[in-house]
C-alpha cells in the first residue's frame, strides 16, 4: 500500500483488546512483518463502557471515546504491526506522538498488547498487569482511544493500542 494511504487506513481503524503479549516501557522484538497489515474496525463505545465499569469498581469516573485518541491508538498499533515489534517508541516517543495529535502528555498513558483475539481477552490481560492496570486506573483519565491492527505475517498476528488522557 502506498505510504499516503497508510494513515487513512489506520485512522479508520478502531480497536478493542486481546490476549497475548503486553508491553510497557520496553521494546519486544517479535518477528519482522511479512505481508500487509490491516486495521480492524471495533466498537470503541463498548470498549469505553467496559473500561468505565472496571473503573467504577475502583471508585473512579467513566471514560468516553475521543476520536483524536482513536487516531493516536491506530497510529501506534499500525506502527507496531508494520514493524513486527511491540514498542512504545516505534513511530516516535509517546510524548511526541501526543503533541503531534494536539494532545497534552499530562494525565495520559498508553497500553500496548499483541496476540489477543478479543477485547475481553486484552482487557483481562491489562487488568492482570500491574503497570497497565495502573494506567487504566489513573483517576484523572476521562477519554480513551483504542485500536487493533492485524499483521498476519507476524508471530502474534494482532497488535493493540489503548491511549488514555485526562479531561
Amino acid at each position: 500500500m502506498p505510504n499516503a494511504e497508510r494513515p487513512a487506513r489506520l485512522l479508520a481503524a478502531c480497536g478493542l483488546l486481546a490476549l497475548g503479549l503486553s508491553a510497557c516501557g520496553t521494546t519486544t522484538i517479535l518477528t519482522e512483518a511479512e505481508g500487509p497489515t490491516s486495521p480492524v474496525i471495533l466498537d470503541e463505545t463498548a470498549a469505553a463502557a467496559a473500561i468505565s465499569r472496571y473503573r467504577a469498581q475502583h471508585g473512579l469516573g467513566p471514560v468516553t471515546v475521543d476520536s483524536r485518541l482513536v487516531k493516536a491508538a491506530s497510529f501506534q498499533a499500525g506502527n507496531n504491526a508494520r514493524n513486527g515489534q511491540l514498542s512504545h517508541e516505534v513511530g516516535g516517543s509517546f510524548t511526541s506522538r501526543m503533541a503531534s495529535a494536539g494532545l497534552s502528555r499530562a494525565w495520559s498513558a498508553e497500553n500496548l498488547s499483541a496476540g489477543s483475539e478479543t477485547f475481553d481477552q486484552v482487557l483481562a490481560r491489562w487488568k492482570n498487569s500491574p503497570e497497565h492496570n495502573r494506567n487504566m486506573l489513573i483517576p484523572q483519565i476521562r477519554r480513551i482511544g483504542i485500536a487493533r491492527v492485524d499483521a498476519p505475517g507476524t508471530r502474534f498476528k494482532r497488535f493493540w493500542a489503548l491511549v488514555m488522557a485526562g479531561g
